[in-house]
């Protein structure tokens, strides 16, 4: 959801962004807190399933987990694929200052990969 939030925000607008998951379940609420602290709203979005993206032509998937990147099915080969092995904020354990500090750990590198993703695909357009 982080990573649907910034491209959504940083794309340029006639760039379509979907985002799923192998197993989506509720957003954790920090989420939710992490993402408004930088002014994006993401209260709207919810954690769909692969099979709720519109099929059709995929330029480019990016999985954000190790068993994402397992479990992704295939797409064709002019697709692009893009991996980030980031660490779940969710299994963060400690009190809630720690847990606020891996998600926004987690929001800071995903905010970074996605405009460095925009910059090249603006760049290369």
């Amino acid at each position: 959801q982080m990573a649907e939030g910034f491209a959504r925000r940083l794309a340029p607008k006639e760039i379509v962004i979907y985002s799923a998951g192998t197993e989506p379940k509720a957003v954790h609420p920090l989420v939710f807190k992490v993402m408004k602290e930088t002014g994006i709203d993401i209260s709207h979005q919810q954690s769909k399933s692969l099979e709720a993206i519109p099929k059709g032509k995929i330029d480019l998937v990016v999985t954000l987990c190790g068993e994402a990147a397992e479990s992704c099915p295939t797409f064709p080969k002019e697709t692009e694929h893009l991996h980030w092995p980031l660490p779940d904020p969710a299994l963060a354990t400690g009190g809630e200052d720690d847990r606020l500090r891996a998600f926004r750990s987690v929001r800071d590198e995903i905010r970074s990969r996605v405009e460095e993703l925009v910059s090249h695909t603006h760049r290369a357009s």
